[in-house]
């Protein structure tokens, strides 16, 4: 499962040659759609359906995963406890990731700190 975070959203969002170049190679490799959780549409998008534009148009190519259940809240939680000063949203998105799935982020640091306690959770910079 590849997932995306906010930074991940906003990179891949902006159209340039090399965000293009990635999402062919991951269509390629039959690695795409991505999920993106709700959690990470309130970090993505302004509020302002001119500025949120292409925010919108590239979402609407990911696969939105609406429920955060308690027990995958649980989960986030803990990692957030153990990797440290990191925010819920990212600890979520790690969560869901839970066992085999990719995060695309903006924030290697920190998704990498989630990630060294999760279980196979693999972290890859747009």
């Amino acid at each position: 499962m590849l997932i995306v975070d906010s930074g991940g959203v906003s990179h891949l969002a902006e159209r340039s040659t090399r965000a293009l170049a990635l999402i062919r190679s991951l269509r390629a490799a039959q690695l795409w759609p991505p999920v993106a959780p709700t959690v990470v549409l309130v970090e993505s998008l302004q509020g302002h359906a001119g500025r949120d534009a292409l925010t919108n148009r590239f979402l609407k190519t990911c696969m939105v995963e609406t429920q955060v259940s308690e027990e995958l809240a649980r989960r986030a939680a803990e990692l957030r406890r153990r990797a440290g000063q990191v925010s819920a949203v990212d600890a979520i998105v790690v969560a869901l990731a839970e066992p085999g799935g990719t995060v695309l982020t903006g924030d290697q640091a920190d998704m990498e700190a989630l990630a060294a306690h999760a279980r196979d959770v693999a972290v890859e910079a747009v």
